[in-house]
């Protein structure tokens, strides 16, 4: 997944988030910082919204049933991921991934996951804390092998 798909998947469910969380259209465009014509011609499929308005959706909606069942359970890695190019940050504490990830590796402490939507890697360590992301399997495994080596 890279920004561009991202953008036009949350373009998709801007209204579908909105609706969930009872907003009007007025109410939401000032939450999002963007004018109510704008919104409108997103909902209607006219216009993408910008970088920034997605990652404030993913940001100030994080908890929607809508964004976590389109992106898993944390949309905020994957805004991070993306426009970091990959995550190299350890000791971010998670919920161990037992509904939206695969593990794909165990090596030593550390287990290597995929999620099941964005089809993003984590790097856990056994007490669920995140010490790397990217979308790159390769990097991933490498990344694994050299974490369970230190």
């Amino acid at each position: 997944m890279d920004k561009k798909q991202l953008i036009e998947i949350i373009a998709e469910k801007i209204k579908l988030i909105r609706t969930e969380k009872g907003y009007t259209q007025d109410k939401m465009a000032e939450i999002l910082g963007i004018s109510k014509k704008t919104l409108v011609q997103i909902e209607k499929g006219r216009i993408v919204p910008s970088w920034t308005t997605v990652v404030t959706t993913c940001a100030l909606f994080r908890d929607s049933e809508i964004l976590q069942a389109t992106l898993g359970d944390e949309p905020l890695e994957i805004i991070e991921t993306i426009a970091h190019d990959g995550i190299i940050r350890p000791k971010e504490k998670t919920m161990g991934g037992r509904v939206w990830w695969r593990e794909i590796a165990k090596k030593g402490e550390f287990r290597l996951q995929q999620n099941l939507i964005s089809q993003h890697y984590r790097i856990l360590d056994d007490t669920d804390y995140r010490w790397f992301s990217s979308f790159d399997k390769e990097e991933s495994l490498l990344k694994l092998a050299n974490l369970a080596r230190d």
